[in-house]
């Protein structure tokens, strides 16, 4: 074994190490807001369900008349549907769009907002009035409502089309309060330094303004995942959007259009996506605690 394996060896292993030594750090940081965490741990279940479920649950489509609407059994866990079709089977193939939806969404608006809110900070004069005057036409434009006319004219029948239309209508909030902290933080000692030593806009962006608005980003970022939820389900409920596949939004549309409100017997067909959206939502909210220790360094200095 030659002296550069040994190097390329050792370097491999210490890689590792720090990156499950990092791991455990985020989850002890995670692990010291009891709610934060649960909120954590919720979320990370709905992704294995979304991701994972699928192959160790089957989805049957078939009509079975002889088992509309049944109650929760060993069976079938959380009952049937209109068509005699098991719940839990459509709640565990049904989340992937939902979360696809909400994480690219999520991620577009925060990357729009961050990026052109401290473009606008840093660089100020016409860039700024440009980016601020844009950011104010659109927030003065209802989301929804525009929403609904865009699905008149454009076929929606994409899901990362949707994400994108819905990052595109939701960045405002985000930029001004992110042009915001910049102004404050331009003025601090090392971003005057940054700017002094012409280290470039980019680094001064990326490497000294952003990492110290993490924890505010972070946040947003999973405040947007919530807000493209729900438009999410609110167009498909609606029948603004084709309803391609199976998700929870589906799910909720077919049993309001199908009448399973007039059976008492559909409250678990009813319910099961409703909370379904309701408890992932609950915990991206409560993680936002969590991930607030974790990006702040300011609440882990007893760490």
């Amino acid at each position: 074994m030659t002296q550069t394996t040994i190097v390329e060896d050792r370097t491999l292993f210490s890689a590792i190490q720090n990156f499950f030594a990092g791991i455990i750090t985020f989850l002890r940081l995670m692990s010291r807001n009891r709610v934060g965490f649960i909120g954590f741990l919720v979320v990370i279940g709905f992704v294995l369900l979304a991701l994972i479920g699928p192959y160790f649950v089957e989805l049957d489509l078939k009509t079975n008349v002889a088992e509309i609407y049944q109650p929760p059994s060993l069976k079938h866990p959380l009952g049937t549907d209109h068509q005699g079709r098991d719940v839990w089977a459509q709640i565990v193939h049904g989340g992937k769009d939902i979360l696809y939806v909400a994480f690219l969404a999520g991620i577009l608006s925060t990357l729009i907002a961050v990026t052109f809110g401290a473009l606008a900070a840093l660089v100020g004069g016409f860039v700024d009035s440009v980016v601020t005057t844009l950011t104010d036409i659109v927030l003065t434009i209802p989301q929804f409502p525009l929403l609904a006319v865009l699905a008149a004219f454009v076929r929606l029948n994409s899901l990362t089309l949707l994400a994108v239309l819905l990052a595109l209508l939701s960045w405002p909030t985000l930029l001004r309060a992110v042009r915001s902290q910049v102004l404050s933080l331009k003025e601090r000692d090392y971003v005057e330094a940054a700017v002094a030593l012409d280290m470039g806009l980019r680094h001064i962006i990326f490497a000294e303004v952003l990492p110290n608005m993490m924890s505010y980003i972070i946040i947003s970022f999973t405040l947007a995942m919530t807000g493209a939820v729900y438009a999410q389900v609110g167009l498909i409920f609606l029948g603004l959007v084709p309803m391609s596949g199976q998700n929870w939004a589906v799910m909720i549309q077919l049993a309001w259009v199908r009448g399973a409100i007039f059976f008492k017997d559909s409250i678990y067909y009813i319910m099961s996506p409703v909370l379904a959206i309701a408890f992932f939502q609950l915990a991206l909210v409560s993680m936002t605690r969590s991930l607030e220790e974790v990006f702040n360094p300011r609440l882990r200095a007893g760490v």
